[in-house]
């Protein structure tokens, strides 16, 4: 299994993926959430430049955030930086979408747009719709080098739900998948798995990626020490954020076990406290997957954590990713807190153990 990292982006987001391919990680994944990070594209090209193995990946990239032709020619922007460590990865879109106040993309204009990415970066000649109407397109200098298309540029799905696994594997693609309890990641790649193959696709030739938030615990150290929360915290609190949004913007898929719902009951109450009353998802995800809030921590427990993030001792982090990888898991992707450069260190002291 490969060991890769994913970031909230920051524009200096290359210092961490240089100390990343030091210790022998595999790829870095850029967050694309422009009201909360930086410029995805800004900071993979300085990442690209900084670094000369480590693979790059938007991780991942929103179809509304840019139009098909802005993100090809970024791709083979970064792809003429850095030659073939380019990864495409797309999503139907989270906190990217919700932090404007909208839902997902519908899985069929993410569709269109993967087509005429790709297509672009092929060169070839491809339609799409452009201030009400139907029009051509195409790279017109890609025999002069000013961006890389030679070189592949792998795609990568995000998909959580039956229909949007069903389009990775149509597609061919390679697939993300956001998780935090076992046994629901171990059923999401089963369902994955059996997508590809009525595809007519070896599940063997994917990379599958499991996207993770954590901490890893001393000795003794309690779910709930100030190091977890910071670590661990942004990550639990994500299922809270979606729970209490889900008739506004739909269901991303991020819950919590039946038991731990009063905590998402002890947040509602928080949520509709904030101002301004038609728009609470800004202060919703402000600070979503970076820090915890101040009212957040008190519904940020010891219990929510262990439930909904790779969090533990080095030695039970170790029998996880063994269990991810038998569960057929090729690439395990680790947050990396922004602020916190030191789980670089102990995330792969972890991994050395394995």
């Amino acid at each position: 299994m490969d060991y890769s990292i994913n970031l909230a982006t920051a524009a200096d987001s290359w210092k961490v993926v240089k100390r990343a391919e030091e210790l022998g990680f595999t790829r870095a994944w850029f967050y694309d959430t422009q009201l909360l990070n930086a410029e995805i594209f800004v900071a993979m090209g300085a990442a690209a430049v900084a670094t000369s193995r480590i693979r790059l990946g938007t991780g991942v990239l929103i179809p509304s955030n840019r139009i098909a032709p802005v993100a090809a020619s970024a791709l083979m922007s970064l792809n003429a930086l850095a030659p073939g460590r380019i990864d495409f990865g797309i999503s139907t879109g989270f906190t990217a979408r919700r932090t404007m106040g909208v839902g997902p993309v519908r899985l069929a204009d993410m569709r269109r747009y993967i087509e005429q990415v790709q297509g672009l970066i092929a060169g070839e000649t491809v339609e799409w719709e452009f201030e009400d109407a139907r029009r051509k397109m195409r790279f017109l200098s890609l025999d002069i080098g000013v961006i890389n298309n030679r070189d592949p540029i792998p795609l990568h799905i995000s998909a959580l739900g039956p229909r949007a696994r069903a389009l990775t594997a149509e597609l061919g693609a390679h697939w993300i998948n956001a998780v935090g309890p076992i046994d629901a990641a171990k059923s999401a790649i089963a369902a994955m798995q059996l997508a590809w193959r009525s595809a007519g696709i070896d599940p063997a030739t994917r990379v599958v990626t499991a996207f993770c938030g954590g901490c890893v615990l001393a000795e003794g150290e309690p779910f709930d020490s100030p190091r977890a929360r910071a670590q661990a915290g942004p990550h639990a609190t994500v299922a809270l954020h979606n729970l209490v949004e889900r008739d506004q913007f739909g269901n991303f898929g991020r819950s919590v076990p039946p038991a731990l719902s009063p905590l998402v009951e002890e947040y509602r109450k928080i949520y509709e406290r904030y101002e301004p009353a038609d728009a609470r998802y800004l202060e919703n995800h402000r600070g979503h997957l970076m820090f915890l809030r101040p009212e957040e921590h008190q519904v940020c427990t010891a219990e929510l954590i262990r439930a909904v993030t790779i969090t533990g001792t080095r030695s039970a982090l170790r029998e996880r990713l063994r269990e991810l990888r038998d569960a057929g898991y090729t690439d395990f992707s680790i947050h990396i807190r922004h602020g916190h450069a030191e789980m670089l260190e102990e995330w792969a002291e972890v991994i050395a153990g394995v």
